[in-house]
Formats: structure tokens, C-alpha cells, sequence
């Protein structure tokens, strides 16, 4: 009897403890994920800006709509380009993942302009609302692009991965002048992904107590999860949509992309990296990958 006294316990303490982890802790690392910066990455490589990969960079700040000042660079080819893509990165990371594609984009003749999120890397915001606000914040970049008259924008395509592919889904449904999108290893919607995360870091599959945090997260932040949601939008996209996923990805689900794909209407095209992980899908796509890009943007922007 006292041994299973005991086991209720621990079990009672468990269920305290995890839901206080959910219900309090829970809205702030959804809202304010933890920012990888320039001394992130410099333990890992010394690429950290463009021009340290032998590209022409220009770094400025660009002000959103409700007043947060974004980082941002515009890589812009010299002589005449076949296009403009934007790189949107990842939830917790920054523009500096988007150096290696910059690269490979510009190699093909495209200006490139990556930037960090609200509440990412060296941009102001205090809250990540995963596409709720950042949606608006492409259109601002789009502006930007377009006024400009020293250089040629031409088509803008969105290449975004995870958190950057939804919001590029969602950002598509509301602003006709995006010509393309690549979606690497989107989410379908909030609620979803959520409870994804709260299985995978707490081990409960219990929905009330994501609803909980998700109305607590709402209040906080001032915005609607409901209306987070690419599988909703792009069934309002129009325009030619590249799904790429990996088959092993252990943060965000490769039937996610399947189930967006089939919503999709046509052009679109789809591509499951076999034994790709969340973080991989690049390296071990490779040539493949490589390959499905270039012809993508070959095709559909740069034409």
C-alpha cells in the first residue's frame, strides 16, 4: 500500500509539474523562442555575414508597420537579375542560416534579401506570433524591394523553412505580388504544432492544457493562433508552391508537408528527402535537392 501511495505521489508531483511547465512557462518559450545571434554561430563557423562568403552585401534596418525595426541584408547582383528571393529562417534562428543558400541563389542570378524575424536575431519585437504579424512584415519587405530604384527587383519568390515556410504560405494568401514559394519542412497550423512540442518536450498529449497556454499565449501577445494556419491559406495560393521535406524530421512531422501539398492547387511540386531530419534536409538532399531547386526557380521566377 505505501508503495503504491508512493507511486500516486510521484505521479501527482509529475502531472503538478508538468502542467506548470505548460501553463506558465509554456506561453513565454512559444512567444519569446531563444534567439540564436552572430556568437551563436561563430562557434561553428566564420561565415557570418555575406561578404564573408565573397558576396556583395548591403545591411540595413527596415521599420514594420507597428514600429519594430528588422535586421536585414540585401545581397543584389551586379548587371541584370532574374529575380529577387527572400530567405525567412527558422523559429530561433536568424538570417545567418540563410548564407549558404544566398550563395547557391546569387550563383544562379537571382538578388537575394534575408532578414531576422521579430524577436529574432538582431531584430527588435517581444513576442513570435509564427505568421500572425509576420505576414504583414513580408509585405513591408516587398515594399522596400519595389521602391527601390537603384537595382531591378523583378518577381520576388519566398524561400522559408520551417516557421519561414509557414509564414511564406501565410504571407502568399494576402499578397498577390509573391510569384513563387519553396516551403522546406512547414507546419500545418499552430494548434498543432504545439501539441507536437508539448508531447516532445513534456511527454502529455493532454489538449486542454495546450488550449490553456495557447488563450494565455493570445492575451500575451495580442494576437489570434486559430489564424495561424497554412493548411487554410493555401487553398487561397495561386501560384507555383515547391514542398520539400525530410522523411525523418523528428520537430516537425513530413506528413505535414504531404497534407499541404494535397491541399495545394496545381503548379505545385513536391519532394520528401529520404533519412532527412529537420535540420538537415540540404546536406542530405544534395544533389537531388540542388537539382529540384534550380529547375523550380528556373522555371517559375527566373524564366
Amino acid at each position: 500500500m505505501s508503495l503504491l501511495l508512493d507511486l500516486l505521489i510521484l505521479l501527482l508531483l509529475f502531472a503538478v509539474n508538468a502542467s506548470f511547465t505548460i501553463l506558465i512557462l509554456g506561453p513565454l518559450l512559444l512567444l519569446q523562442p531563444v534567439r540564436r545571434t552572430k556568437e551563436w554561430y561563430a562557434r561553428f563557423t566564420t561565415i557570418l555575414e555575406p561578404k564573408d562568403a565573397g558576396l556583395p552585401q548591403e545591411s540595413l534596418l527596415l521599420e514594420t508597420n507597428d514600429g519594430l525595426k528588422l535586421s536585414c541584408w540585401l545581397v543584389v547582383r551586379e548587371g541584370k537579375s532574374k529575380g529577387t528571393v527572400v530567405y525567412m529562417h527558422g523559429v530561433g534562428d536568424c538570417k545567418i542560416g540563410g548564407i549558404a543558400l544566398t550563395r547557391f541563389f546569387y550563383r544562379m542570378g537571382f538578388n537575394v534579401f534575408l532578414y531576422d524575424s521579430r524577436q529574432h536575431g538582431e531584430s527588435e519585437g517581444r513576442y513570435c506570433t509564427y505568421g500572425y504579424y509576420e505576414k504583414h512584415d513580408v509585405s513591408m519587405v516587398i515594399d522596400y524591394l519595389k521602391a527601390r530604384k537603384d537595382f531591378r527587383a523583378g518577381k520576388i519568390g519566398l524561400f522559408g523553412t520551417s516557421m519561414g515556410a509557414a509564414v511564406a504560405l501565410q504571407a502568399a494568401a494576402i499578397d498577390n505580388r509573391i510569384a513563387v514559394v519553396i516551403a522546406e519542412a512547414s507546419f500545418t497550423n499552430l494548434r498543432t504544432i504545439f501539441v507536437d512540442y508539448q508531447r516532445r518536450i513534456i511527454k502529455l498529449p493532454w489538449h486542454f492544457l495546450r488550449n490553456f497556454a495557447l488563450t494565455r499565449s493570445q492575451r500575451i501577445a495580442n494576437f489570434k493562433a486559430r489564424l495561424v494556419s497554412p493548411i487554410e491559406d493555401v487553398e487561397r495560393i495561386h501560384i507555383p508552391l515547391l514542398f520539400v521535406h525530410g522523411t525523418n524530421d523528428t520537430f516537425i512531422n513530413s506528413s505535414y508537408s504531404l497534407m499541404l501539398y494535397e491541399r495545394a492547387h496545381e503548379p505545385k511540386t513536391l519532394l520528401m528527402v529520404k533519412g532527412g531530419d529537420h535540420n538537415d534536409v540540404w546536406d542530405v538532399g544534395g544533389s537531388d535537392y540542388e537539382t529540384t531547386l534550380r529547375d523550380f526557380l528556373e522555371k517559375n521566377l527566373g524564366g
